[in-house]
């Protein structure tokens, strides 16, 4: 689709990763976060080749957190995001590192990339933040675009019931300016905070599983299936880490353990705050010239 066809980011998001007291890179190597970054490298390994490099899209990579590790394995990684916070952090991660990677500033919804030139792509964020189920459909769809026959796309939703659970785990419910958030997200999945509070989060979509898969199948790919991320045993932590997120190795194995003892359990998948959609394209469809830039 050509560029320009689709409404911009919404504002509060954009502000809400520029100027963020607690940037994304550390939120994910810290506290509670760590659960959510190592249960996804840890899906992602499954789907890397284990004898070759591959072509990797890291799409809404933000820092570089995922892209970093990725391209130390060998693999061949750009990473896109529409904040230049994001792209300025990751492009000097990239120059500071033994294994660098590319970063561009660029959009879910419309990827500089050619058709059928990457293997992996990574959504791990730009649904959150489409709240419009056609800019969804259309990310998915450029995903299924750029990949080769046989690619996967792993795509990252929340949880429908993600706020209402972390009230329960740190006693917002009795809140109401919070307590009218969760409302909306439960009725319509559009989670909106007018408060500022920076630990309600920004604009963002919720999905039900079922909802996420439909999305790919919409988008042309061939879904495998939904998988939780953290599992729901990360509420148990997430309580017990309080506000300051403290949370100890031994805890972290624990909560990872149970989202895979579970993972293949569907009336469990919502009460995990992340989803992680997989999908894959066997067609071939029309190309396009461009390129990925080589790292």
């Amino acid at each position: 689709m050509p560029s320009g066809e689709y409404a911009p980011l919404d504002d509060q998001v954009l502000e809400h990763y520029a100027t963020s007291a607690r940037p994304e890179d550390e939120r994910l190597r810290n506290g509670t976060g760590r659960i959510e970054f190592l249960r996804t490298q840890e899906l992602v390994r499954r789907y890397l080749p284990s004898d070759e490099s591959c072509r990797v899209l890291d799409v809404g990579g933000a820092s570089g957190v995922h892209a970093e590790w990725l391209a130390a394995a060998g693999h061949h990684v750009h990473l896109v995001d529409p904040v230049p916070r994001h792209v300025d952090q990751a492009a000097a991660r990239s120059r500071s590192s033994a294994a660098p990677f590319t970063a561009s500033i660029g959009d879910a919804r419309d990827l500089g990339a050619g058709d059928q030139t990457v293997d992996i792509v990574l959504l791990l964020g730009p649904l959150y933040h489409l709240v419009d189920r056609t800019d969804r459909v259309r990310a998915l769809a450029e995903a299924r675009r750029v990949l080769r026959p046989g690619g996967v796309v792993l795509a990252a939703g929340i949880s429908r019931f993600a706020s209402l659970l972390d009230g329960v785990a740190h006693g917002w419910l009795g809140d109401a300016d919070f307590a009218a958030i969760v409302a909306d997200d439960l009725a319509t999945g559009v989670h909106r905070n007018p408060t500022g509070r920076d630990e309600w989060f920004t604009t963002a979509y919720f999905h039900h599983p079922e909802d996420l898969a439909a999305e790919g199948r919409d988008a042309g790919l061939d879904v495998d299936g939904v998988l939780p991320v953290e599992g729901p045993g990360y509420w148990a932590i997430r309580r017990t880490a309080g506000r300051a997120g403290i949370v100890g190795d031994d805890d972290v194995r624990q909560v990872l353990e149970a989202a895979r003892a579970v993972e293949h359990e569907p009336s469990l998948l919502g009460a995990s705050p992340h989803l992680l959609l997989v999908a894959r394209r066997r067609s071939l469809t029309r190309t396009r010239s461009s390129a990925l830039p080589a790292p």
